[in-house]
């Protein structure tokens, strides 16, 4: 009896859990909690409504909590193998640590709590799934990337390194210095407009090498990006039309059933009255 129940508990758990309104209002909650955490930076609001922010605060996390352990319950152990319920727990439990003077930081890792938006709302979670399926690609990227700035970092130390050592004295501040320009951020006045006044013909390097990092290889980052998103789409497409088909087929094979019953009740009723008259 006691395994019986519990089985029922599990199953019951897991309907409510797993149940779209549940997960809707999870959902609403994250957002909740979010927007009271903003407000919580905010020295007017927390001067104004700071007791109701944080029992707000305090009754978020106690959901939550209930909830991680109502999920930990319906499904056992297979709870720590699905990789958003680990997420989920790990988030949970970093707000449920007392931070102390020795551990304040915990307080502002409270936050974490609003990327849980990432694993209740589904199409986000197709995201975040498509960027860790891109990350052997773009690990390839960035290596290609890191061999063109070490490359380019020592052809700028020897070439402009005497002449302007705080950009290109060493190594480092010249793969640091070619990534400002990689970015755009002030390149053209900032760095390579007072190099070419020593350096006329230095437009060429600069110019170069922006069109091989920035426009060439960050555009490669996008392209296997979108290309992980797309794959991601229509596996996930795949899978929804297969179960639409096992849906039509189950149900083509209940009416199947049911036109045969039909049939045998016909032809009971057909032999009923035969045998009446």
């Amino acid at each position: 009896m006691p395994d019986g129940r519990s089985t029922s508990v599990r199953n019951r758990l897991r309907e409510l859990t797993e149940s779209p309104r549940f997960q809707n209002f999870i959902t609403a909650l994250i957002a909740l909690n979010a927007v009271t955490l903003g407000f919580e930076t905010s020295e007017i609001a927390m001067a104004r409504a700071g007791g109701w922010l944080r029992f707000l605060d305090h009754l978020c996390l106690a959901v939550f909590v209930i909830e991680i352990a109502a999920r930990m319950i319906a499904h056992g152990f297979r709870f720590f193998r699905d990789p958003w319920s680990v997420f989920d727990f790990l988030v949970v439990g970093v707000a449920v640590v007392p931070a102390t003077e020795n551990f304040s930081v915990l307080r502002a890792l409270r936050v974490l709590r609003v990327l849980r938006l990432a694993s209740a709302v589904p199409r986000m979670r197709r995201v975040v799934e498509a960027l860790l399926a891109a990350l052997p690609g773009l690990g390839s990227v960035v290596a290609i990337l890191g061999l063109i700035f070490y490359v380019a970092g020592v052809m700028a130390t020897h070439i402009f390194g005497d002449s302007f050592p705080e950009w290109f004295g060493t190594l480092g501040r010249s793969v640091y210095s070619l990534f400002q320009i990689m970015t755009l951020e002030s390149w053209s006045m900032g760095i390579v407009r007072p190099v070419m006044d020593v350096y006329p013909y230095a437009w060429a390097f600069f110019v170069t090498f922006i069109l091989i990092s920035t426009f060439t290889m960050l555009n490669l980052f996008i392209a296997v990006v979108v290309n992980a998103m797309q794959s991601r789409y229509h596996v996930a497409e795949a899978a929804e039309a297969e179960a639409a088909h096992h849906e039509r087929a189950k149900l083509l094979t209940e009416l199947q059933s049911l036109r045969t019953e039909v049939r045998e009740l016909h032809g009971l009723l057909q032999e009923k009255k035969q045998a009446d008259r």
